[in-house]
């Protein structure tokens, strides 16, 4: 078992240093074509809105358009095979997290995709909570943590499915405090914040953007960020470190990608334009009324939170807490 954690997990990101050093340089006209940003996920949901902003903008700093193509399925994976499969010359890049490149392959019993690509840039991060229904009888997370520690497994908590931040996020919570939680997962949010409401279970851990809205129309109440410190649109809701828990980054940080292989010119063209375009104020403002916080970064900054992603999902793993499907 330990060998087959390394497989998943311990592999590093030996693809992304790689295409980080030592490729050979693109001709100095990149881009001359229209480039491909695959979303591994259906229209209309945060990636392809976040990626349609974004693209957008690129387009205008690249002087040629990018192109944004929806492939969804299999928990993200499916994006990234076609990813995979087209050339490594910067003109196909995908969106993406590291439950998408790393947890999903691994919950399908497959090993981590991320030493197959190489990071360009960190576009997002949104908040992840834990909300209940308006009429909860937790008046605050204490007391369900008080619930879940002294009936264990009674505390009902919903998801948005296994492997994503959202499941990694409560066995976190569950680790960090020793208490068991009855965990929940649907397809999707929809689903879970629609049982959530209608009292079919007790807490949801869901993303900012999807539940700030049914928050502000009095539907649902948020209990707790997941995360270290509090946020701007509910400036009155604890923090993990608020209740005295040990603070772990629960949030949903995704990025722009592309192939291992890709020439580090091209690599460096594409993430100049993303940041430029993250950095002008109507993409800024677009993107933080989604409940988004906007992050511009290196690609070795980027190399270095998936990184730290794998030795969270590791320890993960190790316990026994996140096992495949």
């Amino acid at each position: 078992m330990k060998t087959k954690r390394r497989e998943l997990f311990g592999v590093g990101l030996a693809g992304a240093a790689a295409a980080m050093t030592g490729m050979p340089a693109v001709a100095q006209n990149f881009p001359s074509k229209p480039v491909r940003w695959i979303v591994p996920f259906a229209p209309a949901g945060n990636y392809d809105v976040t990626s349609r902003i974004v693209a957008e903008a690129m387009s205008r700093r690249l002087g040629q358009t990018v192109l944004v193509d929806n492939r969804p399925g299999a928990g993200g994976v499916v994006g990234l095979d076609a990813a995979v499969a087209a050339p490594a010359d910067g003109y196909t890049v995908v969106m993406a997290s590291f439950s998408v490149l790393g947890i999903a392959p691994y919950m399908a019993g497959k090993s981590s995709m991320v030493p197959l690509f190489a990071p360009i840039s960190i576009l997002t991060t949104v908040p992840t909570l834990i909300v209940t229904r308006a009429d909860s009888r937790f008046p605050d997370m204490k007391a369900a943590l008080a619930e879940a520690k002294a009936k264990p497994g009674t505390v009902s908590i919903g998801h948005s499915g296994n492997g994503t931040i959202n499941h990694v996020a409560d066995l976190q919570l569950q680790a960090s405090e020793n208490v068991k939680f009855n965990i929940i997962p649907y397809r999707g949010s929809g689903p879970g914040l629609a049982d959530l409401m209608a009292g079919q279970i007790d807490l949801y851990t869901d993303q900012l953007t999807t539940s700030l809205p049914l928050i502000r129309a009095g539907k649902i109440r948020p209990l707790l960020i997941l995360g270290p410190n509090r946020i701007t649109q509910l400036p009155d809701v604890p923090s993990l470190k608020d209740l005295g828990i040990k603070p772990f980054d629960g949030s949903t940080t995704a990025g722009v990608l592309a192939r291992a292989e890709t020439p580090a010119a091209a690599l460096d063209v594409l993430n100049a334009a993303v940041v430029a375009a993250l950095n002008d104020d109507d993409v800024k403002r677009k993107l933080v009324d989604l409940g988004a916080e906007v992050r511009p970064t290196s690609r070795a900054d980027f190399a270095a939170h998936l990184k730290e992603m794998e030795a969270v999902v590791a320890e993960l793993v190790k316990s026994g807490l996140l096992k495949p499907e």
